[in-house]
């Protein structure tokens, strides 16, 4: 099930629907909706083929009252006057049963070793945001297959399905063979031990794709590329930075860093003409300067993207400097018209090439554009009124494509998978080896809710935490589970196993011969009666 909807999910939301292009939502949420509705339905119709026990009440709120009234009425009894008692639970005799009490002693046992098995799941469930969101600066480029960031996730479900029969088949058996005892709570420190290790992974993996990411300005910084949109080569002077900066035509620079309060003006120079601009760049923001000689020299300011595009999509945009270019519109999304030196809003795309038409003097131009990649940014020049067919359009690249490959994400989901089924598997084992038969949806019940304390983990970690770089975040979580793991590892040392079948039929048989005595004592006490009657007649 969720190898499916990993896979499908993704490629239903990809689906164009509704009058303006955009990702389908609706389907990808109402498919999986009316299959959990075609699934109830089925499950609610074998209901007369299901064998049903009758419920003997709530577990659950008999247990939280047990342990709720050993620990009230330790507290009434805290005073030095009254003996102490092995256990805190042996407080609750006075209102619950000893077979009770029991049963809850070894829940609670388990319970203990539950403490540390958040933090697991504080690194397991990030698969689904930070992993993905990894993902989302990285190549899919898989040969003919283009994943998108949120199906790698695939790879999890994939991983289960062969790890699990070759660890109980093949792993487990081995062990056994060099004669180590590989007990339940020793797997489950192994598997935390190997999550760690998958953070690590994912932190070399996130210092390789930080060395590709752009530079974006910060504090007191501003950056500014220049493109000439004109006929003729140009040489462009930024008041206050030097040296000045000779492009050709339908050229671009690299982003210039600089002191955003430095730049005052422009000045620009075609052939012998100069012309200066008052300009003024913005703290901690890119821009292009668009200039041209096309029917008058100009130049325009526009506000650059400052990140990587979102879910690997190309952000894209049209700038020219001609007249009345109407109706621009590529793989279906309508950018609207250009007039003069001008340009329109960034809009995304996913990879692959589009279809790209405008019309100019009442013409229709259309070609197909480059091959666009993950995770780039172009600003594309319309500089030509498309005289043949193969009319020129100028691809200016403002962020380049990711080129770290998805594929280096393999090696920690290897990793994630296998301390999941290491840890989660053997834990849900373990845990109903040692609960007793009415007491397994207790334990289960805390199962889960290690999971969701696991979430509430990376919230805080993420909030407090004034790590800016990502792989040191990953890093730091590494960190924590192996602090964590070294602590459940000397829990489980001093954890005894017990078997609760034997246990209960030891109780149940020290039930039955508390009830003979009872009944013995009651029976001489009635003979004892009868001869003090006997005894007074007389």
């Amino acid at each position: 099930g969720s190898l499916i909807s990993t896979v499908i999910t993704p490629i239903l939301r990809g689906l164009q629907c509704g009058r303006v292009p955009q990702a389908c939502y609706p389907v990808a949420f109402g498919v999986p909706g009316a299959l959990m509705a075609v699934a109830l339905l089925v499950f609610i119709g074998g209901s007369p083929l299901y064998k049903k026990s009758t419920p003997q009440g709530n577990i659950m709120l008999k247990v939280s009252k047990c342990i709720g009234f050993a620990i009230k009425n330790r507290f009434r009894h805290r005073s030095q006057q009254y003996p102490k008692r092995e256990h805190f639970m042996d407080w609750a005799t006075e209102k619950y049963d000893e077979h009770l009490i029991a049963q809850v002693k070894m829940v609670l046992k388990v319970l203990f070793l539950y403490l540390p098995l958040p933090m697991f799941w504080a690194l397991f469930d990030q698969q689904g945001s930070r992993w993905t969101f990894q993902a989302t600066r990285m190549d899919g480029n898989f040969g003919g297959l283009d994943i998108q960031p949120d199906q790698m996730q695939t790879v999890n479900p994939i991983l289960i399905l062969i790890l699990v029969p070759v660890v109980d088949v093949i792993v487990y058996p081995l062990i056994a063979k060099c004669k180590f005892n590989f007990t339940p709570l020793r797997k489950m420190a192994v598997g935390m031990f190997i999550a760690a290790l998958a953070f690590i992974a994912a932190a070399l993996v996130q210092m390789e794709i930080d060395k590709t990411l752009p530079v974006f300005p910060t504090g007191e910084q501003g950056q500014i590329k220049i493109i000439n949109v004109g006929k003729s080569p140009v040489n462009v002077a930024l008041g206050g930075v030097s040296p000045s900066h000779l492009l050709p035509p339908s050229e671009a620079s690299e982003y210039i860093s600089v002191t955003a309060a430095n730049i005052k003006n422009v000045s620009v120079t075609y052939g012998a003409k100069t012309v200066t601009y008052p300009t003024v760049i913005n703290t901690g923001s890119r821009h292009t300067l668009l200039v041209t000689d096309v029917l008058q020299t100009a130049v325009k300011l526009l506000d650059d993207i400052e990140e990587k595009p979102e879910e690997g999509k190309n952000a894209l945009r049209f700038a020219t400097a001609l007249s009345n270019v109407e109706n621009i519109t590529m793989g279906g999304i309508h950018f609207g018209s250009l007039n003069k030196l001008s340009a329109t809003n960034y809009s995304l795309f996913t990879k692959g090439t589009k279809m790209i038409s405008y019309v100019i003097n009442g013409k229709l131009c259309s070609q197909n554009s480059m091959e666009f990649r993950f995770g780039s940014s172009f600003t594309i020049i319309i500089n030509e009124e498309c005289p043949t067919e193969n009319f020129k359009i100028t691809y200016i690249e403002d962020i380049e494509p990711n080129s770290v490959h998805m594929a280096w994400q393999i090696p920690q989901y290897v990793l994630i998978t296998s301390g999941e089924v290491v840890f989660s598997v053997t834990g849900l084992a373990f845990s109903y080896s040692q609960a007793p038969s009415n007491m397994k949806s207790v334990l289960q019940a805390g199962w889960l809710l290690t999971n969701a304390v696991g979430n509430i983990i990376v919230l805080i970690v993420a909030e407090a935490s004034t790590i800016q770089e990502q792989w040191a975040e990953y890093i730091l979580f590494a960190a924590l589970l192996i602090a964590v793991c070294i602590v459940f590892a000397t829990m489980a040392y001093f954890y005894t196993y017990v078997d609760p079948v034997e246990m209960e039929a030891e109780m149940a048989e020290q039930e039955k011969a508390k009830e003979k005595e009872e009944a013995a004592e009651k029976e001489t006490g009635i003979e004892n009666g009868s001869v003090l009657v006997i005894q007074s007649n007389l």
